[in-house]
């Protein structure tokens, strides 16, 4: 499963078993989170201030300020720090690190639209022959946000590979911070002591020292542990099963639904790894497998891959699963194509542990050929409590079950009426995950029973 870095529902994932614990670990990291922001926005009111600009520009000051602090957090927030995103999930932080950039990002441009309508004789003009070297950077720091914002937002439309789209997403975002740095540090307008100065340099540079632990340390750890391939196995519906195993001693512990970030073809400093799920279960160690469906960059050659060849494994993350949830009476999961990976992962890993508990799998394809693991559920099925229900979109002549697509109806005639306990895992297109959602919330299922995710590339 092809993994993106958003979740459709934002919902803290517990980890902790007592309640109160349940909450002190998200809540530590909310009010770091915070923290960070706020720390350099206060510093700036302590001891001299600027005067004589009035209310509206210093509050212009404040918008661009605030909006580059939440820039500089953004680089913490996709750090891939374990222990903070736990949690969470990790495509959790990532759903939020996408929203917060278009906060920040609308702040910054607020902060340049009131200078300009407040006071353009003292903005200037933005020819770089005429401005002050300061103002200039701040343009350019400015335009490398927009870039970031447009080539994101836009990132299909405009056809941008999606590997030079995150060595671009790179490259700019550290330029706006070091642009947008320099900027303020040559306007002066608020910071008139080195120790304010010094503290919005370090929080410059810290964003910056994150990046090269994510792209250069990290990856260079990475290097040093290497993976193998050892099988590449053709499933249904143009997806294929991927299967690696380690080079090194060090033991490689995860959860049935989580997902890693898979460097094939070349190493990891080379910037092309890819999110995806697991298919294999962590209760049949040595191994792991992912199953990908060819869909296009990197995935559209997933088939040419050979045994022998080397893989790196950056993982595991995410907080999608069944063992996040020990109390659950029962489960459901419903699941769209290749969704079903991540979801095979956790079929597995009841099976093999001889779960009793009753199971219900929706299962979304468009033809019969081609549902992924078709054989292996009916085997699964003889071991759990498993009922699988089918729904096709195009289905063959004589087709007695259910058809279209996997809508409140069907929903209802086939779960029981004590499922009050039970936890839904939903993975799929997200249309499909929406209508899902829906149908659930219309059958009074809570949203802290929903846990949703989405295969597809951010």
């Amino acid at each position: 499963m092809i993994r993106t870095h958003r979740r459709r529902r934002l919902a803290i994932k517990p980890i902790a078993a007592s309640p109160l614990g349940r909450w002190i670990q998200p809540g530590t990291w909310i009010a770091l989170y915070l923290a960070l922001i706020a720390l350099p926005l206060l510093v700036l009111l302590l001891g001299d201030r600027p005067g004589g600009g009035g209310f509206g520009w210093d509050f212009a000051l404040a918008l661009g300020y605030a909006g580059l602090a939440m820039m500089a957090v953004q680089f913490a927030l996709t750090a891939r720090f374990k222990r903070a995103t736990a949690p969470f999930g990790i495509d959790i932080i990532y759903y939020f690190h996408r929203y917060l950039a278009v906060i920040a990002f609308m702040l910054l441009l607020l902060h340049a639209a009131l200078l300009v309508a407040i006071r353009p004789e003292a903005v200037g003009s933005i020819d770089p022959r005429e401005a002050p070297a300061y103002m200039t950077l701040g343009w350019l720091a400015m335009l490398a946000f927009v870039s970031i914002m447009v080539t994101s937002l836009l990132r299909k439309q405009l056809r941008i590979d999606y590997d030079v789209w995150r060595r671009m997403h790179t490259v700019l975002a550290v330029l706006g911070i070091a642009f947008a740095l320099l900027h303020i540090l040559g306007s002066a307008s608020y910071l008139l002591t080195p120790f304010k100065r010094g503290l919005w340099i370090t929080l410059a540079l810290s964003a910056i020292a994150l990046v090269v632990h994510v792209r250069v340390i990290r990856p260079w750890w990475l290097q040093r542990h290497p993976w193998r391939v050892t099988e590449i196995r053709q499933e249904r519906g143009r997806s294929w099963t991927v299967a690696v195993e380690p080079q090194h001693a060090a033991a490689f512990h995860y959860e049935p639904g989580q997902f890693s970030w898979l460097s094939l073809r070349a190493s990891p400093l080379a910037m092309r790894e890819h999110p995806f799920s697991f298919s294999s279960s962590p209760t049949r160690p040595g191994r792991l497998e992912f199953t990908i469906k060819a869909l296009g960059d990197f995935t559209a050659t997933i088939g040419d891959l050979q045994p022998g060849m080397a893989a790196w494994v950056d993982g595991p993350y995410g907080a999608f699963g069944v063992d996040r949830h020990p109390d659950a009476t029962g489960h459901v999961f419903i699941a769209g194509g290749v969704g079903i990976a991540p979801i095979v992962s956790m079929l597995r890993a009841l099976a093999d542990r001889g779960d009793t508990r009753p199971l219900w799998l929706f299962y979304g394809n468009r033809r019969w050929e081609r549902i992924v693991f078709r054989e292996e559920l009916d085997v699964m099925a003889g071991h759990l409590d498993l009922h699988v229900v089918h729904v096709l979109g195009e289905p063959p002549d004589g087709w007695t079950g259910e058809r279209g697509f996997i809508t409140r109806e069907v929903l209802a005639r086939h779960l029981p009426a004590g499922r009050h306990g039970f936890h839904y895992f939903i993975c799929g297109p997200k249309p499909m995950i929406q209508l899902a959602e829906r149908s659930l919330r219309s059958l009074d299922v809570p949203a802290t029973r929903m846990h949703s995710e989405i295969f597809d590339l951010a």
